[in-house]
């Protein structure tokens, strides 16, 4: 884990809501959309970061992947966990924190805004019961809600929030540093590009090239990152719409497609 100001960043996964490949396909073997199968980094699983900073890490959203994302990042140890939102693809890996809490051997405080910890305490109730020692035979969670525009410091790092648009709700985004990070988005507003303004680094959710409800077009994140000029762009949530070797043929310099694993510092 880095110590200091330096921020490593692990994209655990990259993929939307279903995965690339989705289930199904003509053998049953998976549908690639026109994504090649061929390529390794066309795999993704669903979209979640781990960010290490200070000798501690801060995992953002619990996604049904957790478990193998976090072995094959080699992080074994979660000192807090960020929500962006409660949609399935972002929470429901949340079983698997038990054995983070196992590692730490206290519970672990989750953030997120009070819309998201209300239907995730909802769901998964059992998670945030107060812990009864010794030992945990399920995950045990210590939720705290902030609100959309506030400076938090999960397990000491410092994090700027803002508010974005999914179309069907609001998430958060973050900045952390040089570092800023807008999955799931459809638009954003003045308030959020005065938070990223001067972003090195941006991740942000690119889910298709067309049109989408709750996620914005490829031509629409292409504007922003005109309009804010991170040093570098690097594309998430990415869908079987968007295969690798078409984005590195066609996406413009300074921005590049994420895939799992990826380390940036």
């Amino acid at each position: 884990v880095p110590e200091g100001g330096v921020i490593r960043v692990t994209l655990l996964g990259t993929g939307g809501s279903a995965g690339v490949p989705m289930i199904g396909g003509v053998d049953g073997t998976g549908d690639w959309g026109e994504c090649d199968p061929a390529e390794p980094r066309n795999r993704r699983t669903r979209t979640s970061i781990a960010v290490q900073s200070g000798g501690a890490t801060l995992l953002v959203d619990t996604g049904p992947d957790l478990r193998s994302q976090l072995l094959a990042g080699g992080i074994g140890r979660v000192d807090a966990i960020l929500y962006t939102h409660a949609h399935a693809d972002h929470i429901t890996g949340l079983d698997d924190v038990r054995i983070l809490n196992r590692v730490l051997g206290r519970p672990i405080q989750a953030f997120g805004t009070a819309a998201t910890m209300d239907d995730i305490t909802g769901r998964f109730p059992y998670a945030f019961r107060p812990w009864k020692p010794p030992g945990f035979y399920r995950p045990v969670l210590e939720p705290v809600v902030v609100e959309p525009d506030a400076e938090i410091a999960p397990a000491g790092i410092a994090v700027r929030l803002f508010d974005q648009d999914h179309g069907m709700l609001r998430t958060l985004g973050l900045r952390i540093g040089g570092f800023g990070y807008s999955t799931d988005v459809v638009a954003l507003d003045e308030r959020a590009f005065a938070v990223l303004e001067g972003v090195d680094t941006w991740v942000v959710g690119c889910f298709q090239r067309g049109p989408h409800r709750t996620h914005a077009p490829l031509a629409q994140v292409l504007r922003w990152v005109e309009r804010l000029r991170p040093r570098r762009a690097i594309l998430t949530h990415i869908g079987p719409d968007l295969d690798w070797a078409w984005m590195r043929a066609n996406l413009p310099p300074g921005v590049e497609a994420g895939f799992d694993g990826m380390v940036l510092e």
